[in-house]
């Protein structure tokens, strides 16, 4: 498949030394990654260190333009100083025409892209753009350089410290991957597109598994301790879920408290969702919400099923994070549960309190099925703060007593049930088979479409 007149030419299978054979500072090209054919731009550092030129930026659009056309992913992968100095005005316009073009195919084609040296100003917010990007460790990316901080602030900084893969993993959650070297950019690529469809219009590829999807996975009830705090790393239940015990995790290194990945069930690809115990307890934080919002909208864009582990005492108290917009970023996530079109398993296997149970896809928000375990604590609030506020000028025994009778009474999954909104309580090692079963009813599901332009969604 070749369209020269696009400047877009058909190339053989990818590998990491095309990076250096690359004439110009972009090229596009029809390939294919692992066994999936894509639409890639390569940037060449070696031409002025990928500075970013008027012709590079039309390149880039076309690319775009034609995974639209073909619906095919666009992969690219990156490394430039940013606009080119020379060229002034028109390579900014040109970069303008690129991110708009890849702003209009965003939930149409997945947009992935490899960060392999600099991603400077302009060029940047192209990784903001993206659905997936996986950053190699020596890379780095910011908006203004360390002569503009240190002009502006008088702090003296480094590309590493300001903008560096860890940065952009841990502290801003740009990357969703980081890897050793830019070697391992085009392999991460290819297990990303695993999971996925070529486009909104497909259904991502169901593989055959001989891990029997209906198996009951007996350390679930051992995983979770028998006290209310006692913590432990949801991804060991994610681990007894998923085929084989495989799965692809997301920004872990970015707001930990809340897990998103990629892993299959009976080889259907299912996005994951956990509230993490061993971070923070499990509470949303804006930084948390942010990247369940984001995972939500991935998820409901590329028709991949969402699978909810809830277990969250709540939202994050506090002035300072009520001041930065706790509201506004913790309706980014019920906005996106609210929006999500695809088959929705919502598992609650502990804490489920207040505001934070119902936006982590509760029966409320649109959930299709939601099974509780036996242990489940569903409520308002825990028992010692509803305590607190009703028994206030109680005696301290008094208070004791009616912090027991609370736990009895209204800590239990059995008063959502009754009122249905929990479809089932399940036996914790049944979860993997009544996920499996909820998912062969739910895959036919159908989204309605909105009669108007879009949604004003809290961004």
């Amino acid at each position: 498949m070749a369209t020269n007149q696009n400047n877009i030419s058909s190339k053989p299978q990818a590998s990491p030394g095309i990076l250096t054979r690359v004439p110009g500072s972009t090229e596009a090209c029809v390939t294919e990654l692992g066994g999936r054919r894509v639409i890639a731009v390569f940037s060449n550092p070696g031409q002025q260190r990928g500075a970013f030129k008027e012709d590079d930026g039309a390149k880039i659009a076309r690319a775009a333009n034609l995974a639209n056309q073909t619906n095919l992913p666009l992969v690219m992968v990156l490394s430039t100083s940013g606009a080119s100095i020379s060229e002034g005005v028109s390579a900014l316009a040109s970069w303008g025409r690129a991110a708009r073009a890849i702003s209009d195919i965003s939930g149409r084609v997945p947009i992935i892209i490899g960060l392999t040296g600099p991603a400077i100003s302009g060029p940047a917010l192209l990784l903001g753009i993206a659905d997936i990007v996986i950053s190699s460790v020596d890379s780095y990316a910011y908006v203004s350089g360390p002569a503009m901080v240190e002009e502006f602030t008088g702090v003296r900084t480094s590309n590493a410290e300001l903008g560096g893969s860890h940065v952009l993993a841990s502290r801003s959650g740009v990357a969703c991957i980081e890897v050793a070297d830019s070697g391992e950019i085009l392999d991460s690529i290819s297990e990303v597109l695993a999971y996925l469809p070529d486009s909104t219009d497909s259904l991502p590829e169901r593989t055959s598994s001989e891990d029997d999807p209906d198996r009951s996975c007996d350390d679930l009830a051992r995983i979770i301790p028998t006290s209310a705090t006692g913590s432990y790393d949801v991804r060991k239940v994610i681990e007894q879920l998923a085929d084989y015990g495989d799965y692809l995790e997301l920004r872990g290194k970015w707001a930990p408290q809340l897990v998103t990945c990629f892993a299959r069930v009976g080889g259907r690809a299912v996005g994951v969702i956990a509230n993490q115990p061993q971070a923070m307890a499990g509470t949303l934080d804006i930084q948390a919400s942010q990247k369940g919002a984001r995972f939500v909208r991935f998820c409901s864009a590329f028709n991949l099923p969402l699978i909810t582990l809830v277990d969250t005492p709540g939202f994050l108290p506090g002035k300072d994070i009520e001041w930065r917009g706790m509201i506004r970023h913790g309706a980014e996530l019920a906005f996106s549960y609210a929006a999500c079109s695809v088959p929705r398993i919502c598992i609650i296997m502990r804490k489920a309190y207040g505001g934070a149970y119902i936006v982590m896809d509760s029966k409320g928000m649109g959930s299709d099925m939601v099974f509780a375990w036996p242990q489940a604590e569903i409520a308002v609030m825990g028992a010692q703060g509803a305590a607190q506020i009703l028994m206030r000028r109680a005696s301290d025994e008094e208070r004791l007593a009616y912090q027991e009778r609370y736990q009895e009474t209204y800590l239990t999954p059995w008063i959502a049930a009754e009122r249905g909104f929990v479809d089932a309580v399940i036996d914790p090692a049944s979860t993997r088979m009544e996920i499996n079963a909820a998912l062969n009813v739910l895959i036919g599901k159908r989204e309605r479409v909105r009669p108007s332009k879009h949604a004003n969604s809290p961004l």
